[in-house]
């Protein structure tokens, strides 16, 4: 039986919750597409998920599962498991159950309206504040690729059509975000408002730490919009350093002496090498990203996989 469609879960400390996403899971996929197939990717949590998970795919043969070599990230791990699905249409789903497996069939029929990518936009966000100011972050940076409307209802929870990936099947770099490379096969994307439940079991894998990393990835990463930023700044302070200077010449010419105090002259050298500075971090970021992928690490690396049959 060709698959029709592949779910695609990163699995990381949640060993807790896979019993449950896959009774929900498996009771939805059976009565919305028979010929499915789940692929599991587990992000070296810590926990006993890999162990859980060979339960579950020497159970259910339409379980794959995939062992990264060290954690890598959410979105790289996406990235493994979207290569090697094997069908026409893809869903990618969080391992926490707050995106609800009930809503699958929704993001289908967008899906079959025509459009390639459909996101499961949540009616009620559940996540903490920096989470939500990360994703707000994110979804800026993406404004340029997507369009501000798409891009405001980016999630996790997405289904989308397999062959997009043809646009990004080279693409080797470490920092990887699912949502870009999208743009790079399709520009059509919609979305549907869906529910967003609260996490029960099991704890966040987003710390504070991941939070700014990843907001910083995604703006240095796949977008210029730091490099306007430096521009825009570099010509405004420009421009108040002539204003500076002009009123400093027409203070000499009409009182016939210079600007006194030194507090000013310090003030204002103290705001122009900042500048420099913040300038000159943001030129680091993107060369370190040169760097990086002139190495040519591998977005991710796998150790161990189970249920690869036939």
């Amino acid at each position: 039986m060709t698959i029709q469609l592949s779910v695609v879960i990163p699995v990381y400390r949640s060993a807790a919750i896979l019993p449950h996403l896959r009774q929900r899971l498996v009771q939805t996929l059976e009565s919305a597409e028979p010929a499915f197939e789940v692929i599991l990717v587990e992000d070296c949590g810590g926990d006993n998920a890999w162990e859980e998970i060979l339960k579950i795919t020497a159970e259910d043969a339409r379980f794959r599962a995939f062992r990264m070599a060290r954690n890598y990230g959410q979105h790289n791990a996406l990235l493994a498991g979207i290569r090697a699905a094997r069908g026409n249409c893809i869903i990618t789903i969080d391992d926490d159950l707050q995106n609800p497996p009930e809503e699958i069939p929704r993001l289908l029929e967008r899906l079959a309206q025509g459009y390639d990518v459909v996101y499961g936009s949540p009616a009620n966000e559940t996540h903490g504040h920096w989470r939500n100011m990360a994703s707000r972050i994110t979804k800026l940076a993406l404004q340029g690729a997507m369009g501000v409307d798409s891009a405001s209802k980016v999630s996790a929870f997405r289904a989308f059509r397999a062959r997009l990936r043809d646009a990004f099947s080279g693409y080797r770099s470490p920092s990887v975000n699912i949502d870009v490379l999208l743009t790079w096969g399709t520009t059509r994307f919609s979305s549907v408002e869906v529910r967003q439940d609260e996490r029960h079991l099991g704890d966040s894998g987003y710390s504070l730490r991941k939070l700014v990393n990843h907001a910083i990835n995604m703006m240095t990463g796949f977008s210029v919009l730091p490099l306007q930023i430096a521009s825009m700044l570099g010509i405004v302070f420009s421009s108040l350093g002539l204003l500076v200077l002009m009123y400093v010449l027409v203070r000499f010419v009409i009182e016939g002496s210079p600007v006194p105090g030194f507090p000013f002259l310090a003030s204002i050298i103290a705001i122009f090498s900042g500048v420099q500075l913040f300038a000159l971090g943001i030129f680091g970021e993107y060369l370190a990203r040169m760097h990086f992928r002139s190495m040519e690490r591998p977005p991710y690396h796998v150790v161990e996989r189970t249920g690869e049959r036939e």
